[in-house]
């Protein structure tokens, strides 16, 4: 199994996602939601994050889809820690994965 991209304090390796993130995270999150297939738009993907509740369940589905199209290793717990311990970081290290290119990744 292969690693993210970017480690989860990553951050500041794209200093633009992650201003934008900072700003409006429901448009980094609508992207990566489309970009993996569990949003139909960004748009849609965007209007969901908004909504309480249905925004975490979405990122756990989202979160685990970046993960399973890129090969990396991690379950439900550890995605569940990464969005709740450090959201703004988890998106961002998101966003740079699905930039990194498709596929399965190994290491």
């Amino acid at each position: 199994m292969g690693e993210w991209a970017h480690g989860l304090l990553g951050c500041c390796d794209d200093i633009g996602t992650c201003l934008i993130s900072w700003i409006a995270p429901c448009i980094t999150f609508g992207q990566n939601a489309e970009a993996v297939g569990t949003a139909s738009s960004c748009l849609i993907g965007g209007i969901l994050f908004l909504i309480p509740l249905v925004d975490i369940i979405c990122w756990i589905k989202t979160r685990g889809a970046i993960r399973e199209q890129h090969g990396i290793e991690g379950s439900l717990v550890t995605d569940i820690l990464a969005i709740c311990c450090c959201p703004l970081c988890a998106l961002v290290q998101e966003a740079q994965q699905v930039k990194s290119g498709g596929g399965v990744q190994r290491s």
